[in-house]
């Protein structure tokens, strides 16, 4: 594997980054991300779990509240992280390390499952890190937002305020894995739900409050779900907001270049 590290400035990011951290909205959003986990794999069980790109242990949190796994691991690039993973007191965290992006610190093989949630379209080498994962674990769950859309170029300076680098369609992101030699088992779209977009507008945003606004945020997300389901797999994947799948390895690879 080439020697990739960080880039200085993109360490420093993510380290004032949970610095300035917002324990509600974080948690608001870990709570439907672990959901996603635990959806995408229902009917199995995993014994040792390790999430890379772990911020600052949210999602953890859900899942050892909710008695996902009886083990986990975490890494994470932000000393800040890190620190807020440890103060949380997780049940059945066996260890917790800052790393370098790409760089793991297991053995091959070393965890039933690895889960990399909202990390890809962050990754300045995405196929390295993909590469990594693989060498370290045998199932992945692995979620992206659905940045994608016509004229997504004209918006390079909102995506780049949350450090999204890459954007993915569901498509364009089985086309990846599928490259680098995963099997997607299952997969499924989700939308942001009201009670996110509602923190999001009267909290974050600080708009005021009004029946109007809320009879408005919660119309609209059930008339996008139920455009998705009457137009099958292609509106849902249209409409999602973020893809998870749940991935094993094979020993294929494209052979590129």
């Amino acid at each position: 594997m080439a020697e990739e590290k960080l880039s200085g400035n993109v360490k420093t990011a993510y380290d004032e980054f949970y610095q300035k951290h917002d324990e509600a909205w974080r948690m608001l959003g870990a709570k439907y991300k672990a959901q996603h986990i635990v959806d995408v794999c229902k009917g199995q069980t995993f014994a040792k779990v390790l999430e890379v790109g772990a911020g600052d242990g949210s999602i953890l949190k859900y899942l050892s509240d909710w008695n996902f796994a009886p083990e986990y691991h975490a890494v994470e690039i932000s000393d800040s992280g890190v620190k807020h993973i440890k103060s949380r007191q997780i049940k059945g965290l066996s260890s917790v390390q800052e790393f370098d992006g790409y760089h793991l610190p297991f053995e091959d093989n070393s965890f039933d499952l690895l889960i990399l949630s909202h990390v890809l379209e962050h990754v300045e080498h995405e196929r390295l890190l993909l590469r990594e994962i693989k060498r370290v674990s045998r199932n992945f769950v692995i979620e992206v937002p659905i940045d994608y859309k016509p004229g997504v170029d004209k918006r390079i300076k909102h995506f780049l305020a949350y450090g999204h680098i890459n954007v993915y369609t569901p498509t364009s992101l089985r086309y990846l894995l599928q490259t680098e030699g995963f099997d997607v088992v299952k997969d499924l779209t989700s939308m942001i739900e009201p009670e996110v977009t509602s923190f999001n507008t009267y909290v974050n945003q600080k708009k005021p409050k009004g029946l109007v606004t809320s009879l408005k945020i919660t119309a609209e997300y059930f008339a996008k779900n139920m455009a998705a389901k009457i137009g099958g797999t292609k509106w849902q994947e249209k409409l999602a907001n973020a893809y998870t799948v749940l991935c094993n390895k094979t020993n294929k690879q494209a052979d590129i270049f």
